[in-house]
C-alpha cells in the first residue's frame, strides 16, 4: 500500500472514529466505546504506517527526507500527534467521551490535507534552507506542542458546555467528566504544549541561524509563534499567581488555540514572509 492511499484511508478512519465518540456520548453504549478506542488505534497505526512509509519512498525517489517538510506532511504529522497524546489521556483517565472533542481535531486536519488544492502532496526536494536536523527537531516539538493545544481547546470547549449543562441539570452532555477532571486534564495539556513549543522556538531559532544568518528575523511566522507563546504564558501565569480558574481559562485556552491556527495556516496564506515555503 502506498503512503498516500494509507493516508487517504485515515481520512475516513479519523471521521469513523468522531462518529462512533458521539455515539458514544449521546447513547452511552460501552460497546460503541470499545469499538471508538479500537478504531483510533487502528487509525493512529494507519498513520505511523503512512509516514513511515512516506519516508521511505522519498528514499526510493532519491530525495531522502523525513516526512516533515512542507504544509501536507506537517498536517500529517500534525494528525498524529493530536490522536497519540489523546490515546494517551485516554488511557490514564478512562474518559472516552473526551474523544468526541478531540478526534475531530485529527479528522479536520487529515481531510484539509487530502482534499484542499491548496495542499501539494507531492514529494519533493528540499529546498537549501531546509536541510538541516534543526528542521526535524523544529517541526517535532513545534507539531506535539500544537497536538497538546488542540486537544486542551477540546477539553475547554467541553469545560464551557459542562458548565452549561450544569445550569440545565441533564442531558447526554452528563456523561462527560466533571468540570475539575477537565480542567486539570487540560492544564496538564497546556503545560506539555506550551514546554513543547517553547522548544520549538529554540530550535527553530537556531535553525533559522544556520539558514539565514541570524536567530530572530521578526518574520511574520515567528511573530505569531511569539504571540501564540504569549498567551498561553499568560494563561499560565494567571493560573499560577492569580488562580484563575473556571471559564476564564477555559476561554484562554480556546483563544490560544485559534492564534495556534493562524500562525499555522493564517501565516502562511496571509502573510508572506522566510516561511513561505510551507505554504505548499
Amino acid at each position: 500500500m502506498t503512503s498516500s492511499l494509507a493516508l487517504s484511508l485515515v481520512t475516513f478512519v479519523y471521521l469513523g472514529c468522531s462518529v462512533l465518540y458521539l455515539f458514544y456520548l449521546v447513547f452511552k453504549s460501552e460497546t460503541v466505546g470499545k469499538l471508538a478506542t479500537w478504531a483510533s488505534i487502528g487509525g493512529l497505526a494507519l498513520n505511523t504506517y503512512g509516514l513511515v512509509k512516506r519516508w521511505v519512498e522519498s528514499y526510493e525517489m532519491g530525495i531522502g527526507h523525513a516526512p516533515l517538510s512542507n504544509l501536507y506532511e506537517s498536517l500529517v504529522f500534525f494528525a498524529w500527534a493530536i490522536m497519540v497524546l489523546y490515546l494517551l489521556m485516554e488511557w490514564k483517565y478512562q474518559h472516552r467521551s473526551i474523544g468526541v472533542f478531540a478526534t475531530p481535531f485529527a479528522f479536520f486536519t487529515m481531510a484539509y490535507a487530502s482534499f484542499s488544492t491548496s495542499v501539494d502532496s507531492k514529494i519533493q526536494p528540499l529546498i537549501p534552507a531546509l536541510k538541516s536536523n534543526w528542521l526535524i527537531a523544529h517541526v517535532l516539538t513545534c507539531f506535539l506542542g500544537y497536538a497538546g493545544f488542540a486537544v486542551a481547546c477540546g477539553l475547554s470547549l467541553m469545560y464551557l458546555i459542562w458548565g452549561k449543562r450544569r445550569r440545565e441539570g441533564k442531558g447526554p452532555l452528563s456523561f462527560i467528566p466533571d468540570g475539575a477532571t477537565l480542567e486539570e486534564i487540560s492544564y496538564k495539556m497546556i503545560l506539555i504544549g506550551f514546554l513543547l513549543l517553547s522548544a520549538g522556538i529554540i530550535t527553530g531559532s537556531v535553525w533559522a541561524h544556520s539558514a539565514w544568518g541570524t536567530y530572530w528575523s521578526w518574520d511574520p511566522k515567528e511573530t505569531w509563534s511569539l504571540i501564540t507563546w504569549l498567551v498561553y504564558a499568560t494563561l499560565l501565569h494567571a493560573r499560577f499567581m492569580k488562580g484563575w480558574s473556571g471559564n476564564r481559562v477555559a476561554f484562554l485556552s480556546v483563544v490560544g488555540f485559534v492564534c495556534v491556527l493562524f500562525t499555522y495556516f493564517g501565516v502562511n496564506f496571509l502573510l508572506s514572509g522566510l516561511h513561505s515555503y510551507a505554504a505548499g
